[in-house]
């Protein structure tokens, strides 16, 4: 396999793209075929010996990987060979194939492509971690990000709307700050062009913020705590800067306030269950549309080292991502990561998650009893008093030994089934126009079980915005090999 290797420690001008031989994968291990690897800033550390971690050479940098399990060993328990997967495995995930032991390994977030898996976990984990847990921010109070167009900084200022506070972004450039601006930021400060301390204290009417989110650390360090109000609380999150700043300490005692480490993948290993929680909270907030990583390039495997001086040279706004496939194999939607729980629909995350899964199954419904009761009322609805529906001692003499629900009522059920299939919380209304095409194959029995199995057929694009989807539904009856009956369902999405 192909791999971007530092051999020595160094700029990334030292990295080679070169053939290089795996290992054998262990009892408890999970051989990955990378799709994409996201780049963060501590990757432009580790590769110069400045981290907290020193892997051992030769090795690929990139720590944040998505991709499809080609090989598990024998006790891996969770995972089997073709699942979709994401691992936050600190180096190697710039190569074509990484090793990893399954402990540190994830199922895809259903809706969610390869691109977007290996660029969400790492930024969004330390920003919500530390929002979340060590600067508990609250609603109405003003949150300051620094570094605001970086990875984590996007992520602070995202996550920090949503949790209700004011948020004023800081960044070095105007480029930068309109990105901030469509994350939602409130207000916006050139910190090369205007005085951090100044700036902060005209747009809080001299009260200060409540909370700074750091991970630059350097000359601002000093600035942004003398913009802490009352009672506030400074996050050492990173320092991107390069530098270490000296804190006086006398600046936090008079303001009451708080300084406080943030160090995301040592809380994850300490506090598991926490952890796992905010992921799945964040996993929540991906698949209702909430937040998004802002990919500022995908480079080729060839142009890893590249991606890395670009991160180095502050030139990426929000995340790097490197891809040893093509970008359309990158982009696509993994089948395997459909969760079919009969507690859980798939969920798509935006018209592009749709339109990935044309030709695909998107999942089954729950069981659902078709009750006598049921179909009495749809036979008073619909003014249909056929007794082979209503009359269930008549209907004992018949072929089907009992009622039978009108073919129109296994119908109408298909609105409520293909509900637990698939939501689409992207889309603000969605329009069921009915079926077509359909066709009765088996009675439905009174007090029998019926579910849907669908599969997307074909996507559209419509005036207005809109996006029509023909879903392809079989009615299975539990316990019959023939289902109930196969139908075209027609919706429209806005």
């Amino acid at each position: 396999m192909k791999g971007l290797v530092c051999e020595s420690f160094g700029k990334p001008e030292n990295l080679y793209l070169k053939e290089v031989t795996l290992p054998q994968i262990a009892a408890s291990e999970v051989l990955i075929s990378v799709k994409a690897c996201g780049l963060n800033f501590p990757d432009t550390l580790i590769i110069q010996n400045l981290y907290q971690f020193t892997p051992e050479l030769p090795f690929s940098p990139g720590g944040e990987v998505s991709g499809v399990i080609e090989a598990v060993g024998e006790q891996v328990k969770n995972f089997k060979v073709g699942d979709a997967v994401f691992t936050l495995c600190k180096w190697g995930g710039c190569a074509e194939k990484l090793i990893v032991d399954e402990a540190m390994v994830s199922p895809i977030i259903p809706g969610m492509d390869f691109i977007n898996a290996a660029a969400t976990s790492y930024n969004y984990g330390t920003s919500f971690h530390a929002l979340k847990d060590r600067g508990f921010l609250k609603k109405r109070e003003t949150l300051l990000v620094l570094g605001a167009a970086g990875g984590v900084g996007l992520a602070a200022v995202e996550l920090g709307k949503i949790m209700g506070a004011r948020v004023i972004a800081a960044a070095s450039s105007d480029e930068k700050l309109e990105a901030c601006r469509a994350k939602g930021a409130d207000e916006l400060i050139n910190y090369e062009k205007e005085g951090l301390k100044t700036k902060v204290k005209e747009l809080t009417d001299g009260k200060g913020v409540d909370v700074v989110f750091d991970p630059v650390g350097g000359k601002y360090t000093n600035l942004s705590i003398r913009a802490l109000g009352w009672g506030g609380r400074y996050l050492v999150v990173g320092f991107a800067n390069g530098e270490i700043p000296q804190i006086p300490l006398n600046i936090p005692l008079l303001k009451g306030a708080s300084i406080t480490g943030v160090f995301w993948s040592r809380f994850s290993k300490e506090e598991p269950e926490k952890s796992k929680a905010n992921l799945k909270e964040l996993g929540r907030l991906y698949t209702e549309g909430k937040i998004k990583a802002h990919i500022s390039k995908v480079y080729p495997l060839d142009d890893g080292a590249q991606a890395l001086q670009d991160l180095m040279d502050r030139k990426v706004i929000g995340k790097a991502v490197v891809i040893p496939v093509t970008k359309e194999e990158a982009e696509i939607v993994p089948v395997s990561a459909i969760e079919k729980s009969s507690k859980q629909p798939l969920l798509f995350s935006s018209k592009e998650a749709v339109k990935a899964f044309i030709g695909k199954e998107i999942g089954v419904s729950n069981w659902v009893e078709v009750t006598q009761q049921m179909i009495d009322l749809f036979a008073e609805a619909t003014a249909d008093h056929q007794w082979i529906h209503i009359d269930p001692e008549k209907a004992k003499s018949s072929p089907f030994k009992g009622t039978i629900a009108h073919g129109y009522l296994t119908l109408s059920l298909i609105p409520k089934l293909m509900g637990q299939v698939y939501q689409a919380p992207f889309s603000s209304m969605g329009i069921n126009y009915g079926t077509e095409k359909v066709r009765f194959v088996n009675p439905v029995p009174s007090g029998s079980q019926i579910r849907a199995k669908a599969l997307l057929k074909h996507v559209s694009e419509v005036r207005n915005g809109g996006l029509k989807m023909i879903v392809e539904a079989t009615i299975e009856i539990k316990g019959q090999e023939k289902p109930a009956c196969f139908a075209e369902v027609i919706t429209v999405l806005y």
